[in-house]
């Protein structure tokens, strides 16, 4: 099939970008150093590549993540990094013989880890981000709860999000130290293997952590790419012109197949003015417009929920699509 051939819009991925993204990173973080988050992509083709690279463990953010992964053959250590408090699916999941631990941050999720069945967790440390997470300081009495109750505890976890946009790097690797003494201070109240953290914002920065769960990196978008990182954009969301005026023009990619939580997406050679539900209208930075029916891709500006308003990733090298993988860890 010919890229034109599709309806748009229609979410790609460059094959060669993917290649160097998988590739480049599994260099700089070989193995057990990378734990692949795979809410950035949300298919289990990918995360076969991802695998294939010798990255065993992945992260998930929901349990149909969780049970897709094991599905596909991935089920070999899989990190739910997200506090859940029905975990009886992810407990079924564990009796067929797949390894999954749960973050906990509280007595309640301690004990929905036990009634539904898991066994295994990671205690889950607040180090700056208003989100999920104990205080460092009460790490150690709830990894002691959690002992005491049966279960297993692997190690801490920790996710610096707020800092992974910080500019210069100087000053992120600055803040992302100050994030991991927390985590670090609590992992030696804690005990365990693992601490777990990192994205890929803080993947250079982060030497403290000794799993990285880092996801976008492998199609990237437009905010990570302000960092200068050697990742490639892999992913656009193809679209065609369907109207045209003498000052600009409109593409059939809007809010409903793409997200504009971290801004306003990029058209190469053009100034995007704004989007609408079905619709992003923007201006040639030449002055020459396109016509109607032409394809535009459009760069999105945060990859992870771009993708999960999609059902398929068209995988492409030049004009042909080469595969069609189903977006097949949408949902919860």
């Amino acid at each position: 099939m010919l890229i034109s051939e599709l309806q748009t819009p229609a979410l790609l991925v460059e094959q060669a970008a993917l290649r160097h993204n998988l590739d480049t990173m599994s260099a700089a973080l070989p193995g057990a150093r990378l734990r692949p988050h795979v809410k950035a992509h949300k298919c289990t083709s990918l995360a076969r590549l991802q695998y294939a690279n010798g990255h065993r463990g992945f992260t998930c953010a929901t349990i149909r993540e969780v049970e897709a992964m094991a599905a596909a053959g991935l089920g070999e250590d899989l990190l739910l990094a997200n506090e859940v408090l029905d975990t009886r699916r992810l407990g079924r999941l564990v009796e067929d013989g797949h390894r999954v631990t749960v973050a906990v941050d509280s007595a309640e999720t301690i004990e929905a880890a036990i009634a539904g069945g898991v066994r295994e967790v990671l205690i889950d440390v607040n180090v700056g981000l208003p989100r999920c997470g104990c205080p460092s300081d009460s790490a150690g009495a709830l990894a002691d709860l959690a002992r005491r109750a049966g279960l297993a505890v692997r190690g801490v976890m920790g996710y610096e999000g707020h800092l992974m946009l910080v500019q210069p790097e100087a000053e992120r690797r600055n803040q992302t130290e100050q994030a991991m003494q927390q985590l670090l201070a609590a992992s030696a109240k804690v005990g365990g293997d693992l601490i777990s953290a990192g994205g890929t914002g803080t993947y250079t920065v982060n030497t403290w952590a000794n799993e990285i769960q880092a996801g976008s990196y492998a199609l990237m978008d437009t905010a990570y790419q302000k960092l200068g990182q050697p990742f490639q954009q892999a992913l656009f969301v193809l679209g065609r012109v369907i109207s045209v005026s003498s000052d600009w023009a409109v593409v059939d990619v809007g809010l409903k197949s793409l997200s504009l939580d971290h801004g306003l997406p990029h058209i190469d050679g053009a100034e995007v003015w704004f989007c609408s539900d079905e619709h992003t209208t923007f201006r040639t930075e030449s002055g020459t417009q396109p016509r109607v029916g032409d394809l535009v891709r459009v760069r999105p500006a945060h990859v992870d929920p771009t993708v999960a308003l999609h059902d398929t990733l068209y995988l492409v090298d030049g004009s042909q699509v080469v595969e069609q993988w189903p977006v097949d860890m949408r949902g919860w």
